[in-house]
């Protein structure tokens, strides 16, 4: 499959491990000091690029969670992305921080996850990325409809996270960048892990 030279970018600027340091120290009541990772999945899924994401907390990184993979295309009209559930969360766990555990991931071990489909345009030095307009996001944990609202900026050399958990009945924001994006640098670049 061709991509074109802007899905390319966008996948090799989101590919890395960040960390959220200075925001940390500056507002630690509403931003925990996190290290994110998105990692390229060595095969595709779907006929797509894809990458594993996952955070975990800086001073416990083997409680990485919200394990997911993003695939990103090239659509009609313009960039995409679509999040896809873990089947088996904690078969993954860590797989951010060890790559090499990815080897065996497939379409098998992910579930779609509907209305979880990006919007991503390329605007000068970074890419934004949204829901598609009037798209809700929602998915089933611990036998209780979950729904986040997603969204980034991805510059070179940075990340700004907009994704936050809401009250699916409300709206009510309940975790995530209620107070903001959370703004991560790039520590480490995985942009050579592309094949």
């Amino acid at each position: 499959m061709h991509e074109s030279p802007a899905l390319l970018n966008l996948a090799q600027w989101l590919a890395g491990e960040y960390e959220n340091p200075v925001q940390s120290r500056d507002q630690p009541i509403w931003f925990v000091h996190l290290r994110l990772w998105y990692r390229p999945v060595p095969q595709r899924i779907a006929g797509k690029l894809a990458l594993f994401a996952e955070q975990a907390p800086i001073l416990k990184p083997e409680q990485a969670y919200r394990q997911r993979v993003l695939t990103l295309w090239d659509g009609p009209e313009g960039l995409k992305g679509n999040y896809w559930a873990m089947r088996q969360p904690d078969r993954w766990r860590t797989a951010g921080a060890n790559g090499d555990l990815l080897r065996s991931l497939s379409e098998d071990d992910l579930e779609l996850l509907p209305g979880c489909c990006l919007d991503i345009q390329s605007q000068g030095d970074r890419f934004i990325g949204a829901l598609e307009p009037g798209a809700r996001c929602c998915f089933d944990y611990a036998g209780q409809t979950r729904q986040v609202v997603l969204g980034f900026e991805v510059y070179r050399d940075r990340l700004l996270s907009f994704d936050r958990g809401v009250d699916p009945e409300t709206g009510k924001g309940l975790w995530g960048a209620l107070m903001g994006p959370y703004e991560f640098q790039k520590c480490r670049d995985f942009a050579s892990d592309w094949r």
